[in-house]
This record gives structure tokens, C-alpha cells and sequence, in this order.
């Protein structure tokens, strides 16, 4: 098993930063990624972006590119999300997500650990 907490959320203004934690604990020499999803109010949960557990590989939705930055600390296993140049379109409930297999990024149903999530508003 696979235990994942985020942390970092909150209320921040257009073209602020903010920066994500996700945190890995239990089996973590298992996850193959860890990838970062996000759901608004009324909208299906998308990809964010991804990093290969063990390669430090990343990859990014369209959306974010450029404005979004994923890196992983081995020390104390965690994932972060650097969010800059935010967009009141980025407001989400962000979760982090992890998958033992090696798959489609993108799709959420390849991965089967997920965080709580953590709320993410950005006001115009």
C-alpha cells in the first residue's frame, strides 16, 4: 500500500504562486509515477502533469505548461507542484496520485492511490 498526503492549498490572487506537496509513505519503492490531477466545481477530473518515480521524468497538460513545475525530493519522498502565473481557471480541488504500473499518464484510471486533495482558489 501506498499512503499519499497533499498539502499547500489555499486562496491566493490572479499571478500568484503557490506550491503543492504530496507526500508518499508504505510502499513507495513500488510507484512507477505520481501524477497531479485536478477537479473544478461541475467539471470531470483532469491531468495536470506527471514525474516518473524513479526517472525524475515529467510531462504536462497543454493548459499548464509553462506555468507549472513538478519535482520530487528523495529524501523525504515527496512530490511538489510549483504553480506560477496562476489563473482563477486553475481553481481546483488538486489531488496527487500515484500508480505501481507503467501506463497512460493521463489517465486517472491508472492510478490507484490517491490523495484527500487540497483546495486551490484563485481569485481574479
Amino acid at each position: 500500500q501506498v499512503q499519499l498526503v497533499e498539502s499547500g492549498g489555499g486562496l491566493v490572487q490572479a499571478g500568484d504562486s503557490l506550491r503543492l506537496s504530496c507526500a508518499a509513505s508504505g510502499r513507495t519503492f513500488t510507484i512507477y509515477t505520481v501524477g497531479w490531477f485536478r477537479q473544478a466545481p461541475g467539471k470531470e477530473r483532469e491531468f495536470v502533469g506527471a514525474i516518473l518515480w524513479n526517472y525524475g521524468r515529467t510531462s504536462y497538460a497543454d493548459s499548464v505548461k509553462g506555468r507549472f513545475t513538478i519535482s520530487k525530493v528523495n529524501a523525504n519522498n515527496t512530490v511538489y507542484l510549483q504553480m506560477n502565473s496562476l489563473k482563477p481557471e486553475d481553481t481546483a480541488v488538486y489531488y496527487c496520485a500515484a500508480t505501481t504500473a507503467v501506463g497512460t499518464v493521463v489517465r486517472r484510471e491508472n492510478y490507484n492511490y490517491w490523495g484527500q486533495g487540497t483546495q486551490v482558489t484563485v481569485s481574479s
